[in-house]
């Protein structure tokens, strides 16, 4: 009895100093020491040995699994610390061959075994395989009400993408833990379905930083930026810590919504949680996304310019900020800048500078770059890049060029590729090359009704009345609607004022309407006439004037006239590219009211000032 104490005791001796175990030296000296004490078949020490193995990426066959075919009486845990090592560090087909052997020699898994094979088919995306494991597991018993082995089972399936059996293994759970309700939480937001995560998050009834920055997140990657930050306020009021990965979410919310009055919230959260941009490289970056996409490009840089340390991703969050505000000699001085540090440009950078360059029409300075991205900075040029290209050379007008351009590459040309030359046929009137760029649009993004739009009007402009005619049957045959464009604007106290295109439930919609019909009538005594080409609508021309005074950009700039003070700039946020019509208006009511306006599109942004635009009338 005495000895076995002994053997018991030096055996937990052994498994400990393993567990501290660093480095393959220190296991090996372990190993040999087993060998004196007469351990090699204990397969408790083993077990661990081959844990700590695993732990250290060790090759399987080289090693770990020589130890186990020395033990002539392997139990159940030492064989499902070799099928976890395959499983998590492959070959994973191993784990699944090691398992039948096991079930060949009558061993009976253990709970550990079944979430080892459950993982390998994570990774092998074999819901097939991992369908027949757990049924082979029920049939086994015993393992119904093992949380552990339920949540393995969970994240299998919905690792696999069949949501339904996930959420039927969690309905069944007879009891769940934290982990269970947050993997059904994520996989609902990874699906876009935020309904069913928030009906499962109200459930639970403890929740902890994880699930709140799920849900946070989710809104934030599914364009609910609101919602989103409605959530963090939640979570901040609930007292729950912040950490790096929740504060990245709530930052994209903000750059998405472009509201000011929460940049300045969440840049304090951010201060007092610890991690402030200056001292958090990630975080940084994301702040320098987040200003410039609400139009404080000023506040942008000075997040750079205070980093203590910057890499890649700060780097080019900075220079696609100056880049889409029209900034282009300040992304050039600051790729320069980039080019003298050990860092290098990556895809994004390169991106950030062509459309520097297209947006300031630096022509040669664009063929440059984009002609040595390979041998200067390792990056082989993808559909992005070729579409800063096309968008450059079609804003010069060389639109023979950019047709070469696109049917060169080695890539297959995505929408938006064709969508930058057709614009560029816009501008300058090219009705043959606007028939090639739509014709492939309307394969590839066949129920996006604005290339339709913009082909028929350009072939309109061209008087080619039977073309347009083909184009808006096809639009009638294919029963196109135009998605609902929205606005909104931040008012007094950081509230956000949305409108969408001719809805005037607003509690200030009379006084909007009255505001917009005095800027209307001004803008007309200096000439202006509604373009009725950007109601692509079968309708009256009455009718078609009436739509477009009540474009949703339009009531957010007639809201801003009425409620912010004289002088202010006033910024508007557009879910779609600015149309042509309120394009025109805008120019003429930043010279009628002598003020400002900024406003950010699908595109880019647009600063309208003296009744002329940024942009130059290119979008």
């Amino acid at each position: 009895m005495a000895h076995l104490q002994e053997q018991k005791l030096l055996e937990s001796r052994l498994v400990s100093v393993l567990h501290n175990s660093t480095d393959l030296n220190q296991i090996k000296q372990v190993h040999a020491c087993i060998y004196r004490k007469g351990l090699e078949q204990c397969s408790f020490v083993i077990t661990k040995l081959i844990r700590m193995l695993t732990k250290l990426n060790i090759p399987l066959d080289a090693y770990p699994r020589l130890l186990f075919q020395q033990v002539e009486h392997p139990n159940s845990f030492l064989w499902t610390a070799l099928i976890r090592g395959y499983a998590l560090n492959g070959p994973f087909i191993e784990s699944i061959v090691l398992y039948n052997s096991m079930r060949r020699v009558g061993t009976r898994p253990v709970s550990y075994t079944f979430s080892a094979v459950f993982k390998g088919c994570n990774v092998m995306v074999d819901v097939n395989l991992g369908r027949q494991l757990h049924g082979q597991m029920m049939k086994i018993g015993g393992f119904e009400s093992d949380v552990y082995v339920g949540n393995t089972l969970i994240d299998m399936y919905l690792k696999c993408g069949v949501m339904d059996c996930g959420r039927k293994m969690f309905d069944e759970m007879p009891e769940r833990d934290i982990i269970s309700w947050t993997s059904l939480i994520v996989a609902y937001a990874r699906t876009g379905e935020m309904e069913a995560a928030r009906e499962l998050f109200d459930e639970l009834p403890a929740k902890d930083m994880v699930v709140w920055t799920a849900m946070v997140t989710g809104y934030a990657q599914n364009a609910r930026p609101g919602e989103a930050l409605q959530f963090f306020e939640r979570m901040q009021i609930s007292g729950v810590g912040t950490d790096g990965i929740t504060l990245v979410g709530v930052i994209s919310a903000c750059a998405q919504l472009g509201a000011t009055k929460y940049a300045s919230w969440v840049r304090d959260i951010a201060e007092k949680s610890g991690l402030g941009p200056n001292t958090d490289v990630v975080i940084g970056s994301a702040f320098i996304d987040m200003y410039s996409k609400c139009g404080m490009v000023e506040n942008a840089y000075e997040i750079f310019q205070d980093m203590t340390e910057k890499n890649v991703y700060s780097y080019s969050s900075m220079i696609l900020g100056f880049a889409m505000h029209g900034h282009a000699n300040a992304a050039m001085e600051l790729f320069h800048v980039m080019l003298k540090t050990e860092i290098k440009p990556n895809r994004v950078t390169l991106i950030g500078v062509l459309t520097a360059c297209s947006h300031a029409g630096l022509v040669e300075e664009g063929r440059h770059f984009f002609s040595s991205m390979h041998n200067s900075y390792g990056v082989e040029p993808s559909a992005d890049h070729y579409t800063c290209m096309v968008d450059l050379l079609g804003r010069v007008g060389c639109l023979e060029e950019a047709l070469d351009l696109v049917k060169s590459m080695p890539v297959e040309p995505h929408g938006g590729v064709w969508g930058a030359l057709l614009g560029a046929c816009r501008i300058h009137r090219n009705p043959d090359i606007a028939e090639i760029a739509a014709g492939h649009l309307f394969v590839l993004e066949p129920n996006s009704i604005g290339n339709y739009v913009l082909l028929s009007n350009i072939l309109a402009s061209a008087g080619r009345w039977d073309g347009v005619s083909r184009v808006r049957k096809l639009m009638r045959t294919k029963h196109l609607k135009k998605n609902p464009g929205c606005s909104w604007v931040e008012g007094k106290k950081g509230i956000i004022h949305e409108f969408y295109s001719g809805d005037m439930t607003h509690p200030k919609s009379r006084e909007i309407k009255q505001a917009l019909e005095d800027l209307l009538d001004k803008l007309k005594l200096e000439g202006y006439q509604p373009n009725l080409a950007s109601i692509p609508y079968d309708v009256s021309d009455d009718e078609k004037k009436w739509i477009l005074m009540f474009h949703s950009e339009k009531l957010a700039l007639a809201f801003g006239l009425i409620t912010m003070e004289a002088g202010s700039s006033i910024r508007i946020m557009k879910n779609l590219r600015i149309c042509e019509d309120c394009h025109m208006v805008m120019c003429g009511a930043s010279k009628i009211i002598r003020r400002e306006i900024i406003i950010r599109d699908s595109m880019r942004f647009h600063y309208f000032h003296d009744g002329e635009c940024s942009c130059r009338n290119f979008w």
